[in-house]
Protein backbone atom coordinates (compact mmCIF):
# COMPACT_ATOMS: atom_id res chain seq x y z
CA UNK A 1 0.00 0.00 0.00
CA UNK A 2 1.36 3.40 -0.79
CA UNK A 3 1.85 6.11 1.84
CA UNK A 4 -1.02 8.88 1.33
CA UNK A 5 1.44 11.65 0.46
CA UNK A 6 2.71 9.48 -1.99
CA UNK A 7 -0.29 8.74 -3.75
CA UNK A 8 -1.77 12.17 -3.04
CA UNK A 9 1.42 13.21 -5.52
CA UNK A 10 1.39 10.02 -8.02
CA UNK A 11 -2.51 11.20 -8.30
CA UNK A 12 -1.62 14.37 -9.63
CA UNK A 13 0.02 13.44 -12.38
CA UNK A 14 -1.90 10.51 -13.03
CA UNK A 15 -4.40 12.64 -15.58
CA UNK A 16 -1.38 12.11 -17.72
CA UNK A 17 -1.01 8.81 -17.66
CA UNK A 18 -3.20 7.54 -20.27
CA UNK A 19 -2.11 7.78 -23.43
CA UNK A 20 -6.24 8.05 -25.51
CA UNK A 21 -6.62 5.78 -27.91
CA UNK A 22 -7.09 8.53 -30.49
CA UNK A 23 -3.02 8.65 -30.26
CA UNK A 24 -2.49 4.62 -30.44
CA UNK A 25 -2.07 2.66 -33.69
CA UNK A 26 -4.27 -0.72 -33.93
CA UNK A 27 -5.25 -3.21 -35.91
CA UNK A 28 -8.46 -5.27 -36.27
CA UNK A 29 -9.12 -8.80 -35.26
CA UNK A 30 -10.28 -9.31 -38.81
CA UNK A 31 -7.41 -7.42 -40.99
CA UNK A 32 -5.42 -9.50 -42.64
CA UNK A 33 -2.06 -9.95 -41.23
CA UNK A 34 -0.46 -8.23 -43.83
CA UNK A 35 -1.95 -4.98 -43.29
CA UNK A 36 -0.88 -5.73 -39.65
CA UNK A 37 2.77 -5.88 -41.41
CA UNK A 38 3.08 -2.62 -42.39
CA UNK A 39 1.32 -0.53 -39.57
CA UNK A 40 4.01 -2.69 -37.40
CA UNK A 41 6.33 -1.23 -39.49
CA UNK A 42 5.60 2.15 -40.13
CA UNK A 43 4.74 2.84 -36.36
CA UNK A 44 8.00 1.53 -34.88
CA UNK A 45 5.99 -0.09 -31.94
CA UNK A 46 6.91 -3.48 -30.96
CA UNK A 47 3.64 -4.16 -30.05
CA UNK A 48 -0.21 -2.86 -30.85
CA UNK A 49 -3.45 -3.77 -29.66
CA UNK A 50 -5.78 -5.62 -31.56
CA UNK A 51 -9.36 -4.24 -31.41
CA UNK A 52 -12.64 -6.05 -32.65
CA UNK A 53 -15.54 -4.16 -34.40
CA UNK A 54 -16.70 -2.65 -31.34
CA UNK A 55 -13.66 -1.48 -30.12
CA UNK A 56 -12.98 -4.12 -27.40
CA UNK A 57 -9.43 -5.40 -26.99
CA UNK A 58 -9.13 -8.84 -27.91
CA UNK A 59 -5.54 -9.34 -28.92
CA UNK A 60 -2.48 -7.89 -28.62
CA UNK A 61 0.15 -8.15 -31.81
CA UNK A 62 3.73 -7.39 -32.47
CA UNK A 63 6.10 -7.66 -35.49
CA UNK A 64 8.07 -10.98 -33.95
CA UNK A 65 4.19 -12.68 -33.82
CA UNK A 66 4.14 -11.55 -37.55
CA UNK A 67 7.63 -12.64 -38.91
CA UNK A 68 7.43 -16.00 -37.14
CA UNK A 69 5.04 -16.90 -39.98
CA UNK A 70 6.78 -15.39 -42.32
CA UNK A 71 10.30 -17.53 -41.46
CA UNK A 72 10.28 -21.46 -43.30
CA UNK A 73 13.41 -23.83 -42.71
CA UNK A 74 14.62 -22.59 -46.05
CA UNK A 75 13.56 -18.90 -46.66
CA UNK A 76 11.08 -15.87 -45.71
CA UNK A 77 7.93 -15.82 -47.22
CA UNK A 78 5.44 -13.09 -47.19
CA UNK A 79 2.64 -15.61 -48.31
CA UNK A 80 1.56 -16.28 -45.30
CA UNK A 81 0.90 -12.44 -44.45
CA UNK A 82 -2.05 -12.75 -47.19
CA UNK A 83 -3.61 -16.12 -46.25
CA UNK A 84 -3.46 -15.33 -42.21
CA UNK A 85 -5.89 -12.75 -40.45
CA UNK A 86 -4.43 -11.15 -37.31
CA UNK A 87 -6.84 -13.18 -35.23
CA UNK A 88 -4.39 -16.37 -36.79
CA UNK A 89 -1.48 -14.62 -34.62
CA UNK A 90 -2.56 -12.24 -31.96
CA UNK A 91 -1.79 -13.17 -28.48
CA UNK A 92 -5.22 -13.67 -26.41
CA UNK A 93 -4.05 -13.87 -23.17
CA UNK A 94 -2.73 -10.59 -21.64
CA UNK A 95 -3.49 -8.26 -18.89
CA UNK A 96 -6.04 -4.82 -19.40
CA UNK A 97 -7.51 -2.50 -16.55
CA UNK A 98 -10.05 -0.14 -16.25
CA UNK A 99 -9.33 2.82 -13.68
CA UNK A 100 -12.41 2.91 -12.07
CA UNK A 101 -11.62 -0.71 -10.82
CA UNK A 102 -8.33 -1.19 -10.59
CA UNK A 103 -5.98 0.54 -7.89
CA UNK A 104 -2.03 2.25 -8.46
CA UNK A 105 -0.55 -0.44 -6.34
CA UNK A 106 -2.17 -3.08 -9.10
CA UNK A 107 -1.18 -1.16 -11.81
CA UNK A 108 2.30 -0.48 -11.02
CA UNK A 109 2.34 -4.31 -10.02
CA UNK A 110 1.32 -5.40 -13.58
CA UNK A 111 3.71 -2.88 -15.30
CA UNK A 112 6.65 -4.64 -14.22
CA UNK A 113 5.88 -7.68 -16.58
CA UNK A 114 4.34 -5.48 -19.18
CA UNK A 115 5.81 -2.45 -21.23
CA UNK A 116 1.83 -0.52 -21.40
CA UNK A 117 -1.52 -1.68 -20.34
CA UNK A 118 -4.74 -1.51 -22.38
CA UNK A 119 -7.32 0.68 -20.68
CA UNK A 120 -10.50 -0.04 -21.12
CA UNK A 121 -14.04 1.57 -20.21
CA UNK A 122 -17.18 -0.27 -17.82
CA UNK A 123 -18.47 -1.87 -21.29
CA UNK A 124 -15.04 -2.98 -22.12
CA UNK A 125 -14.66 -0.29 -24.95
CA UNK A 126 -10.69 0.52 -25.68
CA UNK A 127 -9.48 3.97 -23.88
CA UNK A 128 -6.17 4.03 -24.53
CA UNK A 129 -3.00 2.82 -23.09
CA UNK A 130 -1.04 2.85 -19.66
CA UNK A 131 2.39 2.77 -20.40
CA UNK A 132 5.52 1.56 -17.92
CA UNK A 133 7.24 5.03 -19.10
CA UNK A 134 4.53 7.39 -18.03
CA UNK A 135 4.73 5.87 -14.42
CA UNK A 136 8.15 6.08 -14.20
CA UNK A 137 7.72 9.66 -15.15
CA UNK A 138 4.88 10.26 -12.87
CA UNK A 139 7.48 8.47 -9.71
CA UNK A 140 10.09 11.19 -10.95
CA UNK A 141 7.69 13.74 -10.22
CA UNK A 142 7.15 12.23 -7.21
CA UNK A 143 10.75 12.05 -5.99
CA UNK A 144 11.73 15.59 -7.29
CA UNK A 145 8.62 16.84 -5.44
CA UNK A 146 8.07 14.81 -2.11
CA UNK A 147 10.12 16.90 0.24
CA UNK A 148 7.84 20.27 -1.04
CA UNK A 149 5.20 18.64 -0.82
CA UNK A 150 5.70 17.03 2.85
CA UNK A 151 7.10 20.46 4.04
CA UNK A 152 4.03 22.25 2.76
CA UNK A 153 1.48 19.84 4.67
CA UNK A 154 3.86 19.67 7.86
CA UNK A 155 3.38 23.71 7.90
CA UNK A 156 0.03 23.29 7.95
Amino acid sequence: MFSPSIKHLIQQKSGAFLIPATRIAFVQADNPLYHAFLILTKVKYSKIPVLDQDRRVVGLLSLAMITDKMLTTNEISIDPLNELKVSDVMQTDFDKINFVETTLETQLHLLINNAFLPVVDDRGVFQGLLTRREWIKAFNFVVHNFDEYYEVKRLK
